[in-house]
């Protein structure tokens, strides 16, 4: 486990020896025991998935990476809110709240975890670290459970609001004109990227990644419910 002013990942690695930079912190290890624990009698296999891929995520040398790289850092948020919370919403219990509670919780929570102020703290603290990280994935799962218990055009309207405010935040990152992010202010020169291009990196992953997979989405739930419907219209 890192200090408490080192990133929970580790000190920024350059490019010649991130790939050996591996995390084998006993308490990562302990919480994924017992998210499997948790799932033990899970019979989809989606949300084992999900979890390894977390795995991934946290033990794999791409931990280090988001120390780094803003940008490695949004890739990471991004595949685990749009891409691996919705493979493990299918274990989630019903929880209480609407499409648009849960659009908007979200919503709050990403935008928050991605002010310059809250992100540094999250870099300087590892308890703030995994307040960071529980939060966007907890709100995700819960986002993609609601999309899954909605009808067509709530779950819809849902998902392109959640694409749109990833869009619009990707979109400022993009076109700011200064970088924003003190943590990364040194750490993406031995990557040949000042921290402006880095930022700008990152706005669009969350910009075109994250936005092109909520529309997929959204796409996807629209075909599902037109063809619903269809099939219960009399000839």
């Amino acid at each position: 486990m890192s200090g408490p002013s080192t990133p929970y990942c580790g000190p920024a690695p350059i490019p010649e020896g991130w790939l050996a930079q591996w995390n084998a912190d006993p308490m990562l290890m302990l919480g994924l025991l017992i998210a499997a624990i948790v799932l033990r009698n899970e019979r989809a296999v989606t949300p084992w998935v999900g979890l390894a891929g977390l795995a991934i995520l946290f033990i794999s040398p791409l931990c280090a990476l988001t120390s780094a790289l803003f940008s490695a850092r949004v890739a990471h948020h991004v595949v685990m809110t749009a891409l691996l919370a919705p493979l493990i919403a299918p274990a989630l219990p019903r929880l209480p709240g609407g499409m648009w509670v849960w659009t908007a919780i979200h919503a709050l929570i990403f935008w928050f975890w991605h002010a310059p102020p809250a992100y540094a703290a999250a870099l300087s603290s590892d308890l703030i670290f995994w307040a960071m990280q529980f939060t966007l994935l907890g709100s995700a799962v819960a986002l993609w459970a609601t999309v899954r218990r909605m009808s067509g055009p709530a779950a819809i309207g849902g998902l392109l609001a959640t694409m749109v405010q990833m869009g619009l935040l990707g979109a400022l990152l993009t076109f700011a004109g200064t970088p924003l992010y003190a943590p990364h202010a040194v750490t993406t020169l031995s990557w040949g990227l000042t921290p402006l291009e880095d930022q700008q990196i990152a706005g669009l992953i969350m910009w075109i990644g994250g936005g092109a997979v909520y529309l997929a989405a959204a796409m996807a739930v629209g075909w599902r419910w037109l063809g619903a419907h269809e099939s219960r219209v009399p000839a």
